[in-house]
This record gives structure tokens, sequence and C-alpha cells, in this order.
């Protein structure tokens, strides 16, 4: 593996592409992870709970209010980067048992290296394909499913079908939550067919964005929490309008008005999400 220090910052060339850990100069301790220019995590050392991208905030509001504080859960990561919600589970729900399936086996390692994590024998990190490590889990094994899994800064295909989506609802808890990571720009066709899509296997469900986004005037990331049972709408609500850059949530009829009726994806039509504009992406350097 191809590996430069250059001032603190690490280049090296993992399976997926070029990775980049870049410090921040604003935090001591916390670094971004960027695979060929997009970022992908970012983590705080010395302070787990410190989430600094919007959407990964919007996440772990999600996991903070799908089960009372502090009671520990089981959590399938799908997609690893550099582990920002896993530290972040360790760190506010300790006891849980968590396993993150990354398929980029030399980033793991270049994360394991750099950035170490906790040592805990409730984390599992495993080089596996998302819907592969989804195919060979038993029936109701986690409470709680994160899926946030990017190849060239777009979700693969065979995440987005209906038929990943079953598996996901077969491998969640009867009251169990899928949060996933959707992103998407204007006219926001991927971000609809996802939210009709899933809800196919899990009907409960809301979108948590910035409204610029949510009505399609730039591309962005969107949050989606289903279930089979209501996700606690009136809290994330209160939890989004509450960030640092304020967001909404969309449920119930207004999410079926942005759903408008948006055909579900099969894998037999399945295709990568809409790539981001040029010029998308930015970091402190």
């Amino acid at each position: 593996m191809g590996r430069r220090r250059d001032a603190d910052r690490v280049v090296a060339d993992v399976d997926t592409g070029r990775a980049e850990l870049v410090p921040d100069r604003d935090r001591p301790g916390s670094w971004t992870l960027l695979l060929d220019g997009a970022p992908q995590s970012h983590v705080d050392l010395t302070d787990p709970a410190h989430l600094e991208f919007e959407y990964v905030r919007r996440l772990a509001a999600a996991l903070d209010l799908v089960a009372p504080a502090g009671a520990p859960l089981r959590v399938l990561h799908l997609g690893g980067g550099a582990l920002t919600l896993p530290r972040y589970v360790q760190a506010t729900r300790p006891g849980s048992t968590q396993r993150v399936s990354e398929v980029d086996g030399a980033l793991v390692e270049l994360v394991r290296r750099e950035l170490p994590w906790p040592a805990d024998p409730r984390l599992r990190v495993r080089v596996a394909d998302a819907r592969a490590t989804l195919t060979s889990s038993r029936d109701g094994a986690y409470d709680v499913i994160v899926a946030d899994v990017f190849a060239g800064a777009r979700t693969p295909a065979h995440l987005t079908s209906v038929e990943y989506a079953a598996e996901v609802a077969r491998v969640l808890a009867p009251g169990g939550s899928y949060l996933a990571n959707v992103a998407d720009g204007p006219p926001l066709r991927h971000a609809k067919a996802q939210v009709a899509t899933v809800r196919t296997v899990l009907p409960r469900a809301c979108l948590v964005g910035d409204a610029a986004v949510l009505r399609g005037r730039r591309y962005g990331n969107l949050v989606l929490v289903a279930s089979r049972v209501e996700p606690p709408v009136p809290e994330l609500a209160r939890r989004a309008a509450g960030d640092w850059f304020p967001g909404r949530v969309l449920a119930g009829a207004e999410l079926d008005r942005f759903t408008g009726g948006a055909a579900v994806v099969h894998d037999a039509g399945a295709v990568d999400s809409t790539p981001p504009p040029p010029g998308t992406f930015s970091v402190k350097r």
C-alpha cells in the first residue's frame, strides 16, 4: 500500500481509491478521512461524542432516540469509514454489541493504525460487502442497522433495491430501526425511490434533512429512519431544528407527497445513486 506523511497528513492507496487523513486545525486530536477527495468521516479521538458532519449528527440523534438513553443496543454498521458512529455508540451506550462491515480491508488497517478505536470485544470490524453481511446474518439479530456505504461518492446499486431492503427488514428485530444516509440532488429521483423502496418492507418512516435539500434545491445528505413501529418524529424534529445547521423532518402525509408515486427499485433495474456535482466537496486542510 503506497503511503506518505506530509505535515501530519497521511495519504495512502487503499482498495477503493486514494485515502487521506487530514488533521482538523480547529480541533486538536480530530481528523477527516477523504476517499478520492470526498469527505467520508470526521473523528475526534479525544471526544467521540463530537460529530462534525451534520448528517452524522442526524444519524446519531436517531440512535439516541430509538431506545432509552444509555441502554445497550445491538447495532450493525454497513460501511465503516473511520468508525465515527461506532465510537459514538461506545461512548453513549456502553455495553452495546456492534458489528462493522467495511468492504475496504486496506482502509480498515489504515484507520486501525492511524486512528485506533478503543479496544472493546463487543465491537467487531469485519472486511465484507454490506449485502453479503446481511445475507449471512440471522433473523432479528440487530436493534439498529446503519447504512452509510459509498463507492466513489455513490451508493452501490445492489444496496438500493427492495431485495436488499427485505434483507435489512429480516435481520432487524421486530421493533428495530433502519437508519440510512441517502445522498442526492435535484430532482431527488434517487431519494424518492429509496423512500418508496424501503417503505415496502419497513412502512413507518421519516426523512431528516436540510430544507433546501428536501425541496430539491441543492445536493446533500438526507437521513432515512424506517421501522415497523413509528419513529420518534417529534423528538427528531426538535433535534433537527436545534442543530448548528437546522433541518426538518418529513413524515406521514408530507413524506407521501415527497415520494410522489416513485417506483420501487428492484435488483434487475438498480443503479448507483446520483453522483455529486463537480466541486461539491471541500475540507479544511
